[in-house]
């Protein structure tokens, strides 16, 4: 492992350099991902009455390789391109990737009767332990993606030294881990566009909700709601064991557990993030914390990173996050950076 690893340097793609063009531009980038072998998809159970899809893409020998467990993002799923786009590059440098679909995302909802929440790390957890049994991985790392990334900081929290050995190291990119500050950011008037849209599709996943389990959840709930804080306080909270939003978002926020990780975490984050204050990140409590590690950049919006080169290097935290892992793992030392779906190097 290299403690010496520093993320490459980021030069925005000029035409989106903005924070809502490069948060947008990233999000809709058409994308194609040729080296990435079909996924073996996996129902992993997690509750009572609840299973998550796991779609897998293992390398030859799973047991000698390190693999990685990415995490999506609010209203994102398994099929996200960041995910898709980190899943190729990772297989690509000989890591065995598995894409996690959080409850009711990725057209699940009828795996679960419940609704999915940004507290739900054991989740996470218990998707980390199945793989690692299951499949006897020697290494596992750990990325999750604005609110994915809040969970995985939090499960490495909770576990903090009881993690499993085979965890070796975590990231979390534009993380989302002070909920008050996200749904504050929210609110404000220039991320009208941003409150609207993942407020209609909460909305609209809430009613697929009601329609499978109508004893649960009754639809008119959220007619009335216009913003992320009165959905939290209408519906995720009183659903999920929360007073309200308030008591839900000091609940669920990683913030709270931050100082008890116990393995390397590498925080990416983007100054001119629109959705995730960088001052929500940039504090005391994270920069003392040895095994943080907060790189910021000037701009690259909310999961955005557009950068000026082209390929596979234009997506600049794709490329941090599989170099930082290669730098923490003792099996990818080894392996070359490019092979074939067979596991070959080209």
């Amino acid at each position: 492992m290299s403690p010496d690893w520093n993320p490459p340097r980021f030069e925005p793609l000029p035409w989106v350099a903005g924070p809502d063009r490069m948060t947008v531009a990233a999000a809709f980038w058409p994308r194609q991902f040729p080296r990435l072998p079909q996924p073996e998809d996996r129902l992993i159970p997690v509750a009572p009455e609840t299973r998550l899809l796991v779609r897998c893409h293992w390398q030859p020998v799973r047991s000698e390789r390190p693999a990685l467990l990415l995490v999506h993002g609010l209203e994102g799923s398994s099929e996200s391109g960041y995910m898709l786009g980190t899943a190729e590059r990772a297989w690509k440098a000989g890591f065995s990737v598995a894409r996690m679909n959080q409850r009711n995302c990725g057209g699940t909802d009828h795996l679960t009767p419940t609704l999915y929440n940004s507290s739900l790390s054991g989740d996470v957890k218990a998707v980390l332990e199945h793989l690692v049994a299951a499949e006897r991985l020697p290494e596992i790392f750990l990325a999750g993606f604005s609110l994915g990334g809040n969970l995985v900081m939090k499960m490495a929290g909770e576990m903090s030294d009881a993690a499993p050995g085979e965890l070796k190291a975590l990231a979390a990119i534009s993380p989302a881990l002070d909920l008050a500050a996200c749904a504050g950011a929210l609110e404000r008037p220039r991320n009208w566009i941003y409150e609207r849209y993942f407020v209609a599709q909460l909305k609209r996943r809430f009613h697929r909700k009601a329609r499978l389990f109508p004893r649960l959840y009754a639809a008119g709930l959220a007619r009335q709601v216009r913003t992320i804080r009165e959905f939290d306080d209408r519906i995720t909270a009183p659903h999920s064991g929360f007073r309200d939003a308030e008591d839900y978002y000091f609940r669920a926020s990683a913030l709270r557990t931050i100082g008890r990780v116990r393995r390397p975490a590498l925080l990416l984050a983007a100054e001119d993030d629109p959705l995730v204050p960088f001052a929500s990140l940039d504090r005391q409590e994270i920069r003392a914390q040895s095994f943080l590690r907060l790189s910021g950049t000037a701009r690259g919006g909310h999961c955005g990173f557009l950068a000026r080169q082209k390929g596979g290097e234009r997506f600049w935290a794709e490329r941090a996050i599989v170099g930082y892992f290669r730098s923490q793992s003792l099996l990818a030392a080894g392996l070359p950076e490019t092979l074939t779906p067979s596991g070959a190097a080209v």
